[in-house]
């Protein structure tokens, strides 16, 4: 019974913090281009949301000297579910204690992956409100649908770099109840890539094998995604890209994983940006068995169809890290 509830105390990806050098570019970008709305702001904090996030924010920015991840939310399914999650969270190790909270949300248990990324995970929130001359007639949406650049629809996922995927994503699954959707495995058993989720999403978070062999590398983002719905809305973002400088590093293309349709931006800051152009697929099925792709079939798992990718996808990450490549 216990395993069982465990699999349902995390409900979703509440939001995701990242660091910038240069916060104005960055707000511009996420602003201009994928028509975010900010929100707030607060010390060197800026705070924003796509128009179909129902919370206070789904993305924190912050200057730092570098890019890079300051750290991922989750919000609990409830209170007593939080509680839960935070007495295994204590009992592997993997904790740091208690925040009051942050603009948005209210107290919050911070954590740490066995790679150093940071993670909290809460339940209070706050739910936007935005002001009458933007009330959507659909009494779905929070907001009305933007009319600056292409706008994204919502966070999707996070992916993370890391120096060993097995363990990481063992310790998702045993502290915080995700599941295995799918996974590109070496002959020798160890996991190259995993895709794991807490919802019918085919992931929330996804776990990539780190090129780097420097410890300096712990801890690194290689993208945070956020999702449009329709295909269509890759091309016209390419154009709009284009045209404004920013660099369009892959895409639009379809991996095999997730069977997503999408294309990966690098924004003014420096950090790893994917628009999603669908959904992939759901996952309803609850006996689901993970998708195994082996070694000799990575090139199919990352790409069913499209251009290659560039060497700097499976090497670059945040923050950069000049170190020597594993062979």
């Amino acid at each position: 019974m216990e395993q069982e509830l465990k699999q349902f105390d995390v409900a979703q990806l509440a939001h995701v913090e990242i660091y910038t050098p240069v916060p104005e570019e960055t707000v511009w970008f996420f602003k201009e281009l994928l028509g975010m709305t900010e929100v707030e702001r607060e010390g060197r904090s800026v705070y924003l949301r796509s128009y179909e996030d129902h919370y206070h924010h789904s993305l924190k920015v912050t200057e730092r000297n570098e890019p890079g991840l300051g750290h991922v939310s989750w919000r609990a399914s409830s209170k007593n579910a939080l509680e839960r999650r935070v007495k295994d969270l204590e009992k592997s190790g993997a904790g740091k204690g208690w925040i009051d909270g942050d603009l948005g949300h209210g107290a919050a248990y911070q954590f740490v992956t066995p790679d150093n990324h940071n993670m909290e995970i809460l339940w209070d929130v706050d739910y936007y409100q935005c002001s009458d001359d933007k009330k959507s007639p659909l009494k779905s949406r929070p907001e009305k649908r933007p009319i600056t650049g292409i706008p994204v629809r919502r966070i999707d996922h996070v992916n993370l770099m890391s120096s060993n995927v097995n363990r990481n994503k063992e310790h998702l699954m045993n502290d915080l109840g995700f599941k295995l959707r799918e996974h590109v495995v070496k002959n020798d058993g160890d996991e190259i890539g995993a895709w794991l989720s807490v919802s019918p999403l085919v992931h929330e978070l996804a776990y990539m094998e780190d090129a780097t062999t420097s410890e300096q590398g712990l801890g690194r983002l290689h993208h945070l995604a956020f999702w449009y719905g329709f295909p269509q809305h890759l091309h016209d973002l390419s154009d709009v890209l284009t045209e404004h400088g920013i660099e369009i590093e892959a895409g639009p293309l379809k991996h095999g994983v997730s069977q997503a349709l999408c294309m990966y931006v690098i924004e003014p800051g420096g950090n790893r940006i994917e628009l999603f152009g669908d959904s992939g697929y759901l996952i309803f099925d609850p006996d689901w068995q993970p998708v195994k792709w082996n070694e000799d079939e990575v090139e199919q798992a990352i790409i069913h169809y499209g251009a290659p990718l560039p060497d700097s996808y499976f090497k670059y990450g945040t923050p950069n890290v000049k170190a020597p490549v594993k062979n």
